[in-house]
């Protein structure tokens, strides 16, 4: 698996797929915070950084588990590229001092295999981890374009054509 480009920090996304072909959206918590939200656009999937030496498939894997709690997962694709957003200067220079420009991320879709009930945003990975949602449903992939921060609608949009065969659309 390549790179991430220079000057983006190398994350994942997941698409998490119920058995009725919706995804999982996550309200962020800290909605003051630029790099995560905007005013009406709060809702974003899993993502997370890939950690030095770590495979972006299990960092997907968990980033899914410390960030829902969900360990009853399979991926079902890979997106072939990087893809990568800019974060508003501002908000890149405070957000990581100005190391990169912003973010690119390698895209999984994956299948819920268990219960539901395992999601837990207030206590993910078994209250292991920082709670980074406060609310969570579940919504068609070509919807979710319109619900993240402005910055990462082209990814979205992306996202949500690569796995459109996935979900509901």
């Amino acid at each position: 698996m390549s790179q991430a480009p220079a000057g983006y920090r190398p994350c994942v996304g997941v698409a998490l797929f119920d058995a009725r072909g919706l995804v999982f959206l996550g309200r962020r918590r800290d909605r003051r915070n630029r790099e995560h939200s905007a005013p009406g656009h709060e809702w974003q999937m899993p993502q997370g950084g890939v950690d030095p030496g770590e495979d972006p498939r299990d960092a997907a894997l968990r980033e899914l588990r410390e960030e829902t709690n969900v360990a009853d997962a399979t991926i079902v694709a890979e997106h072939p590229d990087w893809l990568t957003y800019d974060l508003p200067p501002d908000v890149a220079k405070a957000s990581w001092g100005g190391k990169w420009k912003g973010q690119a991320q390698r895209w999984f879709a994956l299948r819920l295999t268990g219960d539901e009930a395992q999601i837990d945003v207030e206590r993910p990975d078994g209250g292991r981890h920082k709670p980074e949602f406060d609310a969570w449903r579940w919504e068609r992939l070509a919807a979710t374009p319109a619900l993240v921060v402005p910055f990462k609608r082209p990814v979205y949009q992306t996202v949500a054509r690569a796995f459109a065969g996935i979900g509901a659309g």
